[in-house]
């Protein structure tokens, strides 16, 4: 059987993309899938104006989504919930900042032909939920690029120069010409589309009806 192709419309500072890969990822091992997959990030900034220096994430979310502080709050148990039951730790502060995600999608763009771009952006996701890090940051991106066998000097050259900007615009372009306007989107073999960080549940519906499918074809 071809491979299937999941292309993941993400960005690193996106909680549900986390959740949402978690819930592909539990399915892919029950149905004991992964060998038979192949996936891709695609880049989506959820903030591509924000400056280097990012803003408080409070004032962010008063500002983007006009909500009070006590659904900010509730907001925030419901995604470290979901974090917890899908393993993964969100640890918010009350200096939390959003940033600036280009630079990592660069990184990202640049890590896939070298079979490492998975491990790079749950490394980034770590980098950003768990470690209250700065993805703008180059040096914070040097450190995680090393953690996951990237070559430092390499990737310090990237960071340095405008390597892989203009495929990183044309591709957020692509998609939203496409229609993505939120992520996670989860892309398969470019005909279906699953929206959402949704549970292992809604990804082993999904692969049984199209293996099935498959299988009929």
């Amino acid at each position: 059987m071809q491979k299937i192709k999941i292309d993941i419309v993400s960005d690193v500072s996106c909680p549900w993309c986390i959740i949402g890969y978690k819930g592909l990822q539990a399915a892919l091992n029950d149905m004991e899938l992964n060998g038979s997959v192949d996936i891709s990030w695609k880049a989506f900034e959820l903030n591509p104006d924000m400056p280097k220096q990012g803003q408080d994430k409070r004032e962010h979310l008063a500002q983007k989504y006009g909500i009070n502080n006590q659904q900010i709050m509730q907001n925030r148990e419901n995604i470290k919930e979901r974090g917890a039951s899908v393993g993964f730790d969100f640890k918010y502060k009350e200096d939390s900042r959003v940033y600036n995600t280009f630079d990592s999608h660069r990184l990202l763009h640049w890590a896939e032909q070298f079979g490492l771009q998975t491990t790079l952006k749950l490394r980034l996701f770590d980098l950003y939920f768990t470690e209250n890090g700065n993805p703008s940051n180059k040096e914070e991106l040097l450190i995680a690029a090393q953690d996951v066998g990237l070559d430092i000097e390499l990737a310090k050259e990237l960071l340095d120069s405008d390597q892989y900007a203009h495929e990183v615009m044309q591709e957020q372009a692509a998609y939203r010409k496409a229609g993505i306007q939120s992520v996670p989107s989860f892309i398969i073999d470019d005909t279906h589309l699953i929206s959402g960080g949704q549970p292992k549940e809604a990804f082993v519906s999904f692969f049984t009806q199209y293996l099935a499918k498959e299988v009929k074809n």
